[in-house]
């Protein structure tokens, strides 16, 4: 749990250092723009003055080709000529590959002109081309070249790669903690059943041995034995981690009262009065592997018995069918979580008592999401009210 501050920090680190990233990336991308746009603006300004020079040196229906042809021949942003009515007159780089005017009727092309000049005024306010400063002769309308258009796309496109990468990386790298932490889990759970099956033999047989030379011991005995078989079942439980569990249609409700029934032997020795119910009646079937399954519920049961700070409380076990699925909701009478925390008891090492490793919520999930194919997450809970945990099943 400590590791959760620096975790975020360093989150927040890398979330800092894109957007100053991302900013530099924009105002540079801006600042290239505007250096083109001031460019653009320049040139049409020259146009124009080349205009209103040969108006003035020769009549006003001077032949303007050659400044378009010659002059300004190298332009590449869309242009229009106009006379003082704002008729064109003479046009560049107005039409794309799918547009052309030849095949448009003289009404199509008139409303081409007018919404094509007006777009473009609304962008750039048209150049006036005047004789000796008073007679209007012609207007200059002009729009963005493609290269600056392509521009302004640049840096959402730079920044929509970007974010595609670090989604890659992103999930690439939790690929691989997870596979990590699925091998630590798996050898964790493996040596952890070797070490305990040697002890657990030698137990047994001393148990033999025992039972037959202190006979007066019987019902002790029992009660030992019972915990043996617990332990070597919990053994076989771990070495299943890691292994591809047999699913197989078992009646829900009977492994639920299976765990009721061993937890409440128990009870009594902690001091405390827990009531342990299931509240929903009849057989309700899932696919699970039965000793992992079990381990859940045992999981939970646990964790709910230490939410559980007074001497007395009370978990209930309540089963409901929702579209095919089988749900099972885990509810205590618990000190509660608050929301924040909802997802972060699953994280392995998550734990707010003063001993335990914080692994039987992570553990559970991990059975159940991966082995089960189905969901447990906390459905509700806020402090001081409870906790309901939901396992959902699939059909």
């Amino acid at each position: 749990m400590a590791g959760a501050p620096l975790s975020n920090k360093f989150k927040i680190f890398l979330l800092v250092i894109a957007s100053i990233l991302v900013a530099a990336m924009l105002l540079f991308s801006q600042h290239v723009t505007n250096k083109l746009l001031d460019n653009q603006r320049e040139a049409v300004r020259l146009y124009a003055r080349s205009l209103e020079y040969i108006s003035s040196a020769q009549s006003e229906t001077s032949d303007f080709t050659f400044v378009f042809n010659e002059v300004i021949r190298t332009i590449d942003f869309p242009i229009i000529l106009t006379d003082p009515l704002n008729q064109p007159i003479y046009w560049k780089n107005l039409l794309t590959d799918s547009l052309d005017l030849a095949e448009m009727t003289e009404k199509e092309q008139d409303v081409f002109f007018s919404e094509t000049i007006e777009e473009m005024d609304r962008q750039y306010t048209p150049l006036r081309i005047a004789l000796n400063d008073t007679i209007v002769l012609n207007y200059v309308h002009y729009g963005e070249s493609r290269v600056i258009q392509q521009l302004r796309w640049l840096p959402y496109i730079e920044i929509g790669l970007a974010t595609v990468f670090i989604l890659i990386a992103y999930v690439g790298f939790s690929y691989i903690k997870r596979s990590e932490q699925s091998n630590i889990w798996v050898g964790m759970a493996k040596e952890t059943a070797h070490q305990l099956g040697t002890p657990l033999s030698s137990i047994m047989g001393w148990m033999d041995i025992l039972k037959n030379e202190v006979p007066e011991l019987g019902e002790t005995i029992v009660e030992m034995e019972n915990d043996i078989l617990r332990l070597n079942k919990v053994t076989e439980r771990f070495s299943k981690i890691g292994s591809k569990p047999d699913l197989k249609p078992e009646k829900l409700d009977e492994v639920v009262a299976g765990v009721i029934g061993y937890m409440s032997k128990r009870l009594p020795k902690s001091g405390r009065k827990v009531e342990l119910t299931i509240e929903t009646p009849g057989t309700f079937t899932g696919f699970i592997n039965r000793e992992l399954f079990e381990w859940v519920v045992e999981n939970l049961t646990k964790n709910a018995l230490d939410a559980i700070e007074g001497p007395g409380g009370k978990i209930s076990f309540s089963f409901a069918l929702e579209k095919g699925r089988v749900i099972l909701d885990v509810k205590d009478t618990g000190k509660g979580i608050d929301a924040k925390y909802h997802k972060e008891v699953f994280r392995p090492g998550y734990t707010t008592k003063k001993r335990g490793w914080g692994l039987g919520l992570s553990l559970s999930k991990r059975i159940i999401e991966d082995y089960h194919r189905g969901k447990l997450f906390v459905k509700e809970s806020s402090p001081g009210a409870g906790t309901t945990f939901r396992i959902r099943l699939p059909g």
